[in-house]
């Protein structure tokens, strides 16, 4: 946990955004199953980051290099104006709670429509992301085939919009971490023997009505999650210490048979179908029990 020393007071490191099957609800499952001994942290799935600002909080991460990973250039680009220009953001976001309203949500939604989508600043993107974060349907990050945001806003009576607090914290968190817009399988440049690895992919799907596998506008299905396993499987050949998160199914059981499976229990907020919500179980694999 950290601590401001001067006035004993408790700082909480924890996500900006809301994120589909972000871990923060699973924390105190899933860590004990990670190694107390390991050189350098990497998340290639970023998304919300609740694991990793849990390491941080509880000091797991310090004297340690981190790399931060995701393919979707939207929220690495969010990641890094909160790293480097939070209180231009937090006052962006102030003009954007004002305005906030049905018309306003669909005004700034359709942005990435335009020609001059591309002129706005690396701030103005980041503000238009995180506001479009806290107020649409359930925090779901879905493009088109056109690679345009299209979920549609949710009926928040007061959403936070402004979470400056958060933000601030986060920003300290990452001042030393390295910040990477790059596919997964871009790890392999980066780890050495004894790093951790944590893979939070997008889920393989339960059923038909659970697929929210798009993750930007890529699909994550069968081709992806057998070229993940063969990731996981080089790098626990190569001594890396790897921990996946991933749905609990017979085809992902199968993939991992020979690696250490573990079941934790999940609370699923979106399907299209009420009787698809509520308590599942997930899997935490792991290349090797330490």
């Amino acid at each position: 946990m950290n601590y401001n020393l001067l006035f004993n007071e408790y700082i909480e490191y924890k996500p900006f955004i809301k994120w589909v099957g972000g871990k923060r609800g699973l924390l105190n499952q899933i860590l004990p199953y990670f190694p107390k001994d390991f050189h350098n942290y990497f998340e290639p799935f970023l998304g919300g980051g609740a694991v990793f600002f849990e390491l941080y909080s509880r000091g797991l991460l310090k004297d340690k290099k981190v790399y931060l990973f995701d393919i979707n250039s939207e929220l690495i680009n969010t990641y890094h104006v909160v790293k480097n220009s939070p209180n231009e953001l937090i006052y962006n976001l102030e003009h954007f709670k004002k305005q906030h309203s049905k018309d306003f949500y669909y005004q700034i939604r359709e942005l990435d429509r335009s020609e001059n989508y591309n002129n706005l600043s690396d701030i103005e993107k980041a503000t238009r992301f995180i506001y479009l974060n806290k107020t649409c349907f359930n925090g779901l990050y879905r493009v088109n085939k056109k690679g345009y945001f299209n979920t549609p806003m949710g009926s928040y009576k007061n959403p936070n919009i402004v979470d400056k607090e958060t933000i601030l914290n986060a920003s300290e968190a990452l001042q030393d971490v390295i910040i990477l817009n790059q596919s997964f399988e871009k790890i392999l440049d980066y780890t050495d023997e004894n790093d951790l690895v944590y893979f939070d992919p997008p889920y393989y799907p339960l059923n038909d009505t659970s697929n929210f596998t798009s993750y930007d506008s890529n699909v994550f299905l069968e081709e992806a999650q057998f070229k993940l396993f063969e990731l996981f499987k080089t790098l626990s050949e190569r001594k890396v210490k790897v921990i996946e998160s991933n749905s609990d199914t017979e085809f992902i059981k199968n993939l991992y048979k020979t690696y250490d499976i573990n079941i934790v229990n999940a609370n699923r907020f979106i399907n299209s179908k009420k009787n698809g919500r509520g308590k599942i179980n997930e899997v935490l694999i792991r290349s090797q029990k330490w």
